[in-house]
């Protein structure tokens, strides 16, 4: 299997250093050929590179296997990287259904390796990824590609695979911030109203 970096072969700067608040995210985009993954931290409502690429079971290895080493292959991820929330985008329905299926087994692979690890895994459909990303839900890849050299410019991804995972990443850490204000308003709210 190919386990590896973005093509820079390296990590983006200040991999390193992290503030308490935050958060490192692990973005998959599941598929059993290549199954592309980008991690970014997080902090407020800035983003950081911190490193991509794309994991590539062999392909004339039996289907158990395959999904084996996409598994070990995350759980390797977040050994490595440590981040603290996992992000997964959707699948969606093919014409042929023996695809979806397998498609099916591999997002299963890659969202128990994290599940078991004790990582949040959120989910996103493929068209709410773009509109968050690009600011439209039928973006084209080299659409993603460009925006995400511009959110992420220490991103040096060629690859399709390993600029969606970013993509699925930059979604959850902004519906996480989104998510996260709401609540807070909410919680204030409701002090207030309790307030005598």
């Amino acid at each position: 299997m190919t386990f590896g970096l973005g093509s820079s072969g390296q990590v983006g700067s200040g991999s390193q250093i992290r503030s308490t608040r935050t958060v490192r995210i692990l973005g998959i985009d599941p598929g059993l050929r290549h199954t592309g993954w980008g991690i970014i931290d997080s902090c407020d409502n800035r983003l950081q590179f911190v490193a991509d690429g794309v994991l590539s079971p062999d392909p004339h290895a039996a289907l158990a296997e395959r999904l084996r080493l996409l598994f070990i292959g995350v759980q390797e991820l977040i050994a490595v990287y440590a981040p603290n929330e996992c992000a997964v985008e959707e699948t969606f329905v093919n014409q042929n259904p023996t695809s979806t299926l397998k498609l099916g087994h591999a997002r299963a692979a890659v969202i128990l390796a994290p599940a078991i690890g004790g990582l949040a895994v959120a989910e996103y459909k493929p068209n709410l990824v773009k509109k968050s990303v690009v600011g439209a839900g039928h973006a084209e890849k080299a659409q993603i590609l460009a925006m995400i050299k511009i959110l992420l410019p220490s991103a040096t991804t060629s690859s399709a695979d390993a600029a969606d995972a970013l993509a699925v990443a930059i979604c959850h850490a902004h519906l996480r911030s989104t998510a996260l204000r709401r609540a807070a308003g909410i919680a204030s709210a409701q002090r207030r109203m309790a307030a005598p």
